[in-house]
């Protein structure tokens, strides 16, 4: 029998699976990602982008919504829109407690997502709100208001592909997961996830834990290699490249369902392309400021290329 070397096996296990089981995207805010030659060499199909959810109240933000919709429309883009919070309304750590800044009612909320798919008709796919158990989203506290949420999106965007929620792996996920899964009466088969602290850490029990709550399909609508994310992670290019790897790998292992697991990992949006300047509390950008290249861009271009159909 024939005796393959350690590091020979090694070397298979990690390397780009071409068969994966999930796709990759790109969550940006910024629409000069689509001018850059090097995104355009990625070929990626799949785009995410965060919109408050009352957009149209202001003009500024209105443009700055048209702009990138219209950019990610021509770039022939699969667009995931993720509503959010009033923009504002968190800072330094807290939630304003301001009218403007409550929870829209459920009647609110309808009309304008009403109003977005009747102006933007060529977007699809949805996240109803982001990172609902966080304390900078007004749902933090109620996964029921999230439900109402989740209802009112797919019944005002008929064919349209919804998720149930979308939420951040810190210590309340599984908690607020089944709380929200007991007021939809166990509804939703498509759930979001940002896991930066397994790929940043080279762990998986954030995912394992979302894996074995929920029932379906999972995307993991925000990762990615930290550059700096002060104070935990002080600035590390190199550090953020491998973390980028590791992600992938974590993708490949779950990418399939596995015994105690209700859900399996079907899609994966890095954030984000752009980097911040010097200085910036977080940045997790492939690329600088300007465009050109970081350390991290190289791992992904390596990984996502077997994960664009």
């Amino acid at each position: 029998m024939k005796i393959v070397p350690l590091a020979v096996l090694a070397a298979a296990i990690l390397a780009p699976s071409a068969d994966a089981n999930y796709r990759v995207g790109l969550s940006e805010q910024d629409p000069a990602m689509f001018a850059q030659p090097a995104w355009q060499s990625l070929k990626l199909k799949r785009v995410r982008y965060i919109v408050p959810w009352d957009y149209y109240k202001n003009a500024g933000q209105h443009g700055e919504v048209t702009g990138f919709l219209n950019a990610a429309h021509a770039a022939n883009q699969d667009v995931l829109v993720a509503f959010t919070a009033r923009r504002g309304c968190y800072d330094d750590g807290r939630y304003s407690k301001s009218k403007a800044c409550r929870a829209p009612s459920a009647s609110a909320y309808r009309s304008a997502v009403t109003r977005f798919h009747k102006e933007f008709a060529y977007v699809r796919t949805f996240s109803p709100w982001n990172e609902e158990n966080h304390v900078s989203q007004p749902t933090h506290s109620s996964p029921k208001r999230a439900v109402q949420y989740y209802d009112t999106l797919r019944r005002a965007c008929k064919g349209c592909t919804v998720m149930a929620a979308d939420v951040l792996d810190q210590s309340n996920v599984t908690g607020w997961l089944r709380q929200f899964l007991h007021y939809s009466h166990g509804r939703g088969t498509i759930w979001g996830l940002h896991n930066y602290k397994d790929v940043n850490r080279k762990q998986s029990k954030g995912l394992t834990s979302v894996l074995r709550t929920v029932p379906g399909q999972l995307w993991l609508t925000e990762t990615g290699g930290i550059v700096t994310f002060l104070p935990s992670f002080k600035t590390s290019l190199s550090r953020s490249a491998s973390a980028t790897k590791y992600m992938f790998q974590l993708a490949d292992r779950y990418d399939s369902k596995r015994s105690g697991n209700r859900s399996k990992l079907t899609r994966v949006y890095v954030y984000r392309w752009f980097g911040e300047q010097p200085g910036a509390r977080f940045d997790a950008g492939l690329v600088n400021p300007d465009g050109s290249a970081r350390s991290a861009l190289s791992q992904f271009q390596k990984y996502a290329k077997h994960r664009l159909k």
